[in-house]
């Protein structure tokens, strides 16, 4: 497969928005920026098939060409996120129905049944032609098919495919009634043709979460399905070309694990909103590296300056940019691209940041910063190119347990799975120790410590596996709300936490959903573990009883369960398994953490003051060191008797050294 030589700079292109005149100074203006690829035709699918079966590729050739003529690379996108007006009117058999039960008409992108047979056959058609036509341009770095996937449809197509994909999944009725428990409120169908989709017709989507469940899978398999339609025929004429598509930054609507299996490189687009705190971005960019097993990835978008579709649309601040872009690079990204290069004069996005802007002059502050990340990039060249990120911790994750979690009517509204794996991942990244996101399925041997919270679903024998691990010398963190549930959210049959019971040595007997107002408290039973005899917890309260023989860390102090265990360790086997049966003050998560990480000899590779991002990166060149402070005053790193070189203006560190407020260092080791 074409590896990119180059870290690629630059993003989305609408060239079909401007005249001659305006291309040529943008050609200009990209050289000067250190542009190197750009992402076009995204949403012109309309102006390249004017009419079924005509089209009209000779704009695209000169754009093309013009692009290559000054030494840029182009991703050509697949135009199909965006049909025509004429495509959705001849065939309104493409347009979604929501869950209201609404047909929606044209005017939306990403605004299609991804089951429509008319929409795969016109969208298959249209990446034929392009891909006869650039397969094999010089200029062509990569394929993006479509835009953001994720609309989901509940017309009488998917009604009439989803019958067909639960028949092949379940086999036959008595399978699927049993495996829903339709038992429960009369739901028992006599036939796979009686089955409907959960809607607000018929409020499913409220009270049947097994139902909700499968839907969710089934839209994400024939989104799947939607995207290899395409897939196949760029494959077809040039199998050299990487293909990607990007995620959404919203990315709990598909399970990517699912969606990426085909791609060649994993996109995504981050835009995090001006509150993200930077482990919740960085721990977004982990999860995109995790989809396929470590692999880098493409930053397909993020925004030069601000975004125009949140209610507060702050400004990004001087060096803001650079910094979230070296912090994707630090995470596994390969690339640097934007939405987009020049700001539109009107619809949706217009006041969506660009690197050109409406003035079109080179003297603003975001061309000028642009410019400089641009000179970087490519004096950085090609160093750290499908660099991997080693790690010793894995953090298990997985979309099925992410929806069934918050499908389910119970114990508390506020569930959040994302947030919840965010405060353990939080605890790794203050001390810049790598983390790897694991699927359910991974190999999990290779790791000293897994974090596993609110594994809720037992699938692909992930509590046989834990069993395992923990038994041959692991250490395992685990929490409130794991062991609870099989795959089709059945309740386990006997004590919580189900096949986790065991090795955890203890089994739960209620657990107490508090209010947002309200909170427990923790009292530490094991004097050395943490700094404090007593710290706050809220959320949810399991009642727990150590009958296994775990070791018992922390008590309630409050309520009529006071006394009872809430923190527990067990030995199992060569190995230690954490329970975690609330959610604790963050304070106490960072020090057990801590604790957990130095009885298995997990350390930063280097010291640095907090708020100083260390991350590592190991490509063929060597040990790429990056160090990003997100602090507003200055800091300090300590490299120790390491030798290494700055990346970006060759200057030299070793031992303790300074590192301005939001500044970046990109080093890499000096044998």
């Amino acid at each position: 497969m074409k590896k990119a030589d180059r870290i690629y700079y630059g993003g989305d292109y609408n060239p079909d928005q401007w005249d001659d005149q305006t291309i040529d100074e943008d050609m200009r203006l990209f050289k000067k920026a250190g542009i190197n690829l750009l992402t076009l035709p995204v949403f012109s699918w309309a102006k390249l098939e004017p009419d079924e079966g005509v089209y009209n590729f000779e704009w695209l050739d000169r754009i093309i060409d013009k692009i290559w003529e000054n030494g840029i690379h182009v991703c050509l996108a697949t135009p199909t996120t965006a049909q025509p007006a004429w495509l959705s009117t001849r065939y309104p058999e493409v347009l979604p129905v929501d869950i209201a039960g609404r047909k929606r008409t044209h005017g939306m992108r990403v605004f299609f049944c991804v089951n429509s047979l008319k929409y795969r056959e016109r969208a298959a058609a249209i990446a034929e032609q392009m891909a006869m036509r650039y397969a094999h341009h010089p200029a062509l770095a990569m394929w993006h098919v479509s835009n953001e996937y994720g609309t989901y449809c509940y017309c009488p197509t998917c009604q009439a495919k989803f019958r067909v994909w639960l028949r092949k999944r379940y086999g036959t009725v008595d399978e699927l009634n049993k495996r829903w428990h339709t038992t429960f409120w009369g739901r028992i169908v006599s036939s796979f043709e009686e089955v409907t989709l959960p809607t607000e017709l018929n409020d499913d989507y409220r009270f049947n979460p097994a139902i909700q469940l499968d839907y969710m899978r089934f839209v994400t398999d024939s989104t799947a399905e939607c995207f290899q339609n395409e897939y196949d025929i760029l494959k077809k004429y040039n199998p050299e070309i990487p293909i990607q598509t990007n995620m959404s930054g919203f990315i709990k609507k598909l399970d990517q694990f699912t969606m990426t299996k085909k791609l060649d490189i994993v996109g995504w687009d981050n835009y995090p909103w001006p509150d993200d705190p930077a482990y919740f971005v960085a721990m977004k960019h982990d999860i995109m590296r995790g989809l396929k097993g470590g692999q880098s990835f493409v930053l397909t978008e993020q925004s030069p300056n601000q975004q125009n579709w949140q209610p507060y649309n702050l400004l990004k601040r001087p060096g803001e940019v650079r910094r979230l872009s070296y912090q994707a690079m630090a995470h596994g990204a390969d690339t640097c691209l934007f939405f987009q290069m020049r700001q539109s004069v009107a619809g949706q996005e217009k006041f969506h940041g660009a690197i050109i802007s409406h003035s079109g002059r080179e003297d603003t502050r975001v061309f000028r910063e642009s410019s400089v990340l641009g000179a970087e990039l490519a004096h950085i060249g090609d160093t750290f190119l499908n660099g991997r990120t080693p790690a010793r911790v894995g953090i298990l994750f997985d979309w099925n347990n992410w929806w069934a979690l918050e499908l389910s009517s119970g114990p508390s509204k506020d569930m959040d799975y994302l947030k919840t794996v965010s405060l353990y991942y939080e605890t790794m990244y203050r001390q810049n120790i790598g983390v790897d996101f694991l699927p359910f399925e991974a190999e999990l041997e290779k790791y000293d410590l897994v974090i596993a919270p609110m594994i809720y679903m037992e699938k692909n024998n992930i509590g046989e596996k834990l069993n395992a691990y923990v038994k041959n010398g692991g250490t395992l963190v685990t929490t409130v709300m794991s062991g609870l549930a099989d795959e089709n959210d059945r309740c386990v049959f006997g004590a919580y936490p189900g096949k986790l019971k065991d090795m955890l040595g203890i089994w739960v007997e209620e657990t107490d959903a508090l209010r947002p107002y309200e909170q427990n408290h923790m009292k530490i039973e094991k004097a050395d573990m943490v700094s404090r005899e007593e710290y706050s917890c809220d959320f949810l309260c399991d009642i727990i009883h150590p009958e296994g023989g775990a070791e018992v860390l922390a008590t309630y102090e409050d309520d009529f369960y006071a006394g009872i265990p809430c923190v527990t360790c067990n030995t199992f086997g060569k190995g230690k398994a954490y329970y975690i049966g609330t959610q604790p003050e963050q304070k106490f998560l960072e020090e057990l953490m801590e604790k957990i990480c130095k009885d298995c000899n997990i350390e930063s590779v280097y010291s640095a003051d907090e708020g100083v991002e260390l991350t590592v990166r190991k490509s063929d060149k060597g040990r790429i060191v990056f160090v990003i402070n997100h602090n507003s005053k200055e800091a300090e790193v300590d490299f120790g008797t390491d030798k290494l070189k700055s990346l970006i203006d060759e200057r030299k560190f070793t031992g303790k050294n300074t590192i301005q407020p939001g500044d970046v260092f990109v080093t890499i080791v000096e044998e």
